[in-house]
Order: C-alpha cells, then sequence, then structure tokens
C-alpha cells in the first residue's frame, strides 16, 4: 500500500507539474507580441468577442486581403448598420462582401458556420481574426472542420492583456487559464476526427484491393 501511495503522489505530482509548466508556456505564448504576415487568402473570417477583433478583419478586408470577411457569432441583435457606425464603413460596402453569422454559439459553433460559409464561396484559404489567447483553440476546431483548408492565424491582443503582467491580474488569469483548459477536449476531438478519417481511408484502400481484378 506504501509503494501504491508514494507511485499516486508522484504520477500526480508530475501530472500537475506538466500542467503547470505547459499553462506557462501558453500564457506567455499568448501575451507575446503577434506577428503580423502580409499574407493573402480567399477570405477572411472574425470570430466575435470584441470590437477589436471586428475592426482588425474589416482592415483587412480593406487592405484586399481577402475577398470576402464572415463574422461568426453575431449576437442576433447585430446588424450591418450597427457594424457600419462602429467601423466606418457604408452600409453599401458592407454589403458587398461581409457575411454575418447568427448561428454560432461557441467556437465549435464557429468552425462549423465558418465551413459552410467557406463551402459555399469555394473558398480554400482562410485569415483567421480572433484574440490571441483565443487563436490556438480556434485553429484546432477550424482544422477539425475543415482539414484540407489553409488558415492564417491573426492574432489580436486585447487592450488589458497589454496593461499589466498576466500573473499580477486576476482576471487575466482566470481568462487564460480557462482557454488553456478548454484546449485539451478540443485538441482530443481533433486527434479523434482525425484517426477516424485514417481508418476510414485505410478501409477503403482494403476494400478497393478486395474487389479489384485477381
Amino acid at each position: 500500500m506504501k509503494r501504491l501511495a508514494t507511485w499516486l503522489v508522484g504520477t500526480v505530482g508530475v501530472v500537475v507539474w506538466i500542467f503547470a509548466f505547459g499553462f506557462i508556456l501558453f500564457a506567455v505564448n499568448v501575451m507575446r507580441a503577434p506577428e503580423r504576415t502580409a499574407e493573402q487568402a480567399d477570405g477572411i473570417i472574425v470570430l466575435t468577442g470584441g470590437q477589436l477583433r471586428v475592426k482588425a478583419g474589416l482592415k483587412l478586408l480593406e487592405e484586399g486581403r481577402g475577398r470576402r470577411l464572415l463574422i461568426t457569432g453575431v449576437n442576433p441583435r447585430t446588424r450591418k448598420a450597427d457594424i457600419a457606425r462602429t467601423s466606418g464603413l457604408t452600409e453599401t460596402e458592407l454589403k458587398c462582401c461581409v457575411d454575418l453569422g447568427y448561428e454560432a454559439l461557441n467556437t465549435r459553433g464557429n468552425a462549423n458556420e465558418a465551413r459552410a460559409w467557406a463551402r459555399k464561396h469555394g473558398f480554400k484559404s482562410l485569415i483567421v481574426v480572433t484574440s490571441s489567447y483565443h487563436m490556438t483553440r480556434s485553429l484546432i476546431e477550424l482544422t477539425a472542420k475543415m482539414p484540407d483548408a489553409v488558415l492564417v492565424p491573426y492574432s489580436v491582443v486585447p487592450k488589458r492583456f497589454r496593461d499589466r503582467e498576466w500573473w499580477l491580474d486576476f482576471h487575466t488569469t482566470r481568462v487564460l487559464l480557462s482557454e488553456y483548459i478548454k484546449l485539451f477536449p478540443a485538441a482530443a476531438r481533433l486527434v479523434a476526427v482525425r484517426t477516424w478519417s485514417v481508418d476510414n481511408n485505410v478501409a477503403g484502400s482494403r476494400a478497393a484491393r478486395s474487389t479489384g481484378p485477381l
């Protein structure tokens, strides 16, 4: 029993250490100033959660970095006229190239909405705009739904994140920890999707060989 207790305590200690170390790496990476690229794509996706994200996406559209923009997870009460007032663009400009998605309630919903939109327009590459702390999980969920799409991250750092060191601000630390915990089920889903896809491909190849000419 002593050995078992020692083993359990040691295992728990290692798991806690790995979890804490991973969280610190995640937080440091998120708080770092994002690298900007001049890369272009077929379309631009903004995952709602703050005006900075929407403004960044609209700016990319104005720069010609994508042919069309989807803002996914929009509040049902928000209309293009509201976005026009805050962005400085006219409703005519927004009608031309901006779509609002109202169905998504979470990041998985954003990925479903983005997939349907990309398929509708035949887009194969997408610039993904969201907050820096939300980017990793967003890319995981989008990759699970659109494994063949080229995803270009464009991170936006919230103003509050730039004011103080993250470990000195309870709100920032809580947001980072919550997001870090949510990464695990998202990553597990991606692994499951890829495993299922590989198994199906292998099964399909075997079936094709078995029905082929002798």
